[in-house]
């Protein structure tokens, strides 16, 4: 058995969950409303105030689905009450970004200035000019956004200049020693 599969999903007050034919769960809350359609062999019940997953069958492909179908049912509701944020940082001499807008707008050592346009479900906060927030509801889509700000300018191992997450450590290497033969 799938020890996250079987743990039940508690929905908090003031969330509703809705399953319709298909397996499309939509989730409403505070903060917003999801909808993803999951896979139509997993029994998804709502009993009371808790989601139950369950899977039909001890197949391969049942056990490998029930704990995902669980956690992505979990991270709906999670988004709806909290939302998902993600906290990037520029380093670098003359790096920085600001919001104009709905755009950000970042200095990363081109000849031209990097320009990104807030998506849907997308909220960009500069707090500080080396400090980049994405936050939403879509667990996903937020770790995809972040993902390709990140890639925009992402972090080299000599000096550590580029765009990384708060999170990430960066493995600094040694330069060249310019050694005699």
């Amino acid at each position: 058995m799938s020890r996250i599969g079987k743990m039940p999903i508690t929905v908090p007050a003031g969330v509703e969950i809705a399953i319709a034919e298909g397996n499309v769960v939509t989730v409403k809350g505070p903060k917003g409303t999801l909808t993803k359609t999951m896979h139509p062999d997993m029994l998804i019940k709502v009993e009371g105030n808790e989601v139950i997953v369950s899977r039909p069958s001890e197949d391969k492909l049942h056990k490998s689905l029930h704990g995902l179908t669980r956690t992505l049912v979990h991270n709906m509701v999670e988004g709806v009450t909290k939302g998902y944020a993600k906290e990037l940082e520029v380093n670098g001499v003359g790096y920085r970004a600001q919001k104009q807008g709905n755009q950000l707008i970042m200095n990363l050592g081109y000849s031209h200035q990097v320009t990104v346009d807030e998506i849907e479900g997308i909220t960009i906060d500069v707090p500080a000019a080396n400090k980049i927030v994405i936050s939403g509801i879509d667990k996903q889509v937020v770790g995809q956004f972040a993902a390709e700000v990140r890639g925009k300018r992402p972090p080299e191992p000599y000096k550590g200049k580029g765009i990384k997450y708060t999170t990430e450590v960066i493995r600094r290497k040694e330069g060249k020693t310019g050694g005699k033969k």
